[in-house]
């Protein structure tokens, strides 16, 4: 079987954040609702503790550090009006780490609440990062380029805990820095209701047939490719390995899928995966076993919703491609429109009409294709005649 490219992984990741309302939508609100503060519209300076007016000191601090007030403005306004800041503090601090001016004034612009971060606060968030940077150089690189992870301070104990049980489960540190830069929000959950998620995860997979031997490797494996699975509930897993054992698959099948699609299936809703398998079943005019046989080509017809994979088939019907050819390779549904187009016309340069042949030298990640492309082109210029064959020629 041929894996879910990596270029699809992260598309996937992309449309788990952004198009699945089912189980994520709630908690996203809820993270929102409390990070950003409604802005003022009038802008005057004060030193008094008018809850209306900016404070005048803050802004001074800040142009000092040639710190560009309006992006604040614009981004978090908010944190002008505050009455207590730490604008010297935390430049002070940022400084001893080793970030230049440019790099400090780049991170009050974009993450404008780091100046109502005490200096404890901070040094208790420095701490808990430093337990899996291994200096301080690397800690100041991830503050630069992750500054809102660094000083959204929450629960710093339930951090701490946190990274300590994903240490002791045998996750990297870089691994586990990297869920703190971008997926911050597992170490919100009570470091328990980890546990018992990954106590889930272990079940599920000896129960769909998994080796113990190679439980730990896969567990990590799938942790580091997607860990906001932390973030489902014991329910949803259960819920949706029922549904697909419904559909047909054996637990052999499910267990290739999860691998394949890198846990992003127990994001998905069981009624949200129907509408995908419905659609599928009747665009390819198919039995449930043909459906199940291409699904296992292309998990990802399990993922995508209705209105992307119709995008999709539509936009390789309109580039002459058949339904039958599709069915033959659907992991070209992996490709967007417009990266479908864009191929085709590279391969019709070459006078290679992709719609009279296989999809195979369509298919695949950008470094693929390239390679792919190459070949066909150096086939097409190659000479008849061998060029290091000797000539015969008279003297």
């Amino acid at each position: 079987m041929v894996a879910i490219s990596q270029w699809t992984a992260g598309m996937l990741w992309k449309l788990l954040i952004r198009s699945q309302p089912c189980r994520l939508c709630s908690f996203r609100k809820t993270l929102l609702a409390s990070k950003y503060r409604p802005s003022l519209v009038r802008f005057t300076y004060t030193t008094d503790h008018q809850s209306n007016k900016e404070n005048k000191r803050t802004v001074e601090k800040l142009c000092k550090f040639s710190v560009d007030i309006r992006k604040i403005r614009r981004l978090k306004g908010w944190v002008l009006f505050e009455d207590k800041t730490y604008v010297e503090e935390i430049v002070n601090v940022l400084q001893q780490l080793g970030a230049d001016e440019a790099a400090i004034a780049s991170i009050l612009e974009r993450c404008p609440e780091a100046i109502v971060c005490s200096p404890t606060t901070f040094n208790t968030q420095k701490e808990l990062w430093q337990l899996v940077c291994k200096n301080e150089q690397e800690l100041v690189k991830l503050i630069k380029q992750f500054p809102e992870s660094f000083f959204t301070v929450k629960d710093q104990e339930t951090q701490k805990l946190n990274i300590q049980f994903f240490q002791e489960l045998g996750l990297k540190d870089v691994v586990i820095s990297r869920f703190l830069t971008t997926a911050s929000n597992i170490f919100l959950n009570p470091v328990e209701k980890n546990k018992q998620m990954i106590s889930i995860l272990q079940e599920s997979y000896l129960n769909l047939g998994g080796s113990k031997a190679n439980l730990k490797v896969w567990l990590l494996k799938l942790l580091s490719q997607n860990p906001f699975i932390l973030l489902n509930s014991s329910a949803a897993i259960k819920e949706t390995l029922e549904f697909l054992q419904e559909q047909g698959f054996t637990n052999s099948e499910i267990l290739q899928l999860l691998s394949k699609l890198k846990g992003f299936l127990f994001q998905l809703c069981p009624a949200s995966i129907q509408n995908s398998i419905s659609f599928s079943k009747n665009a390819f005019k198919c039995t449930d076993h043909d459906l199940k046989q291409l699904v296992l080509k292309c998990p990802a017809i399990l993922y995508y919703s209705v209105p992307v994979l119709e995008e999709r088939i539509q936009g390789l019907l309109k580039e002459g491609i058949s339904v039958a050819q599709i069915r033959e390779t659907p992991m070209v549904l992996e490709l967007t429109p417009q990266i479908v187009q864009y191929r085709i016309r590279k391969l019709n340069s070459l006078g290679y009409r992709i719609k009279d042949g296989h999809l195979v030298n369509l298919n695949g990640t950008k470094k693929e294709f390239e390679a792919n492309f190459g070949k066909i082109q150096a086939k097409k210029g190659r000479p008849l005649f061998n060029p290091v064959a000797p000539l015969n020629v008279e003297e």
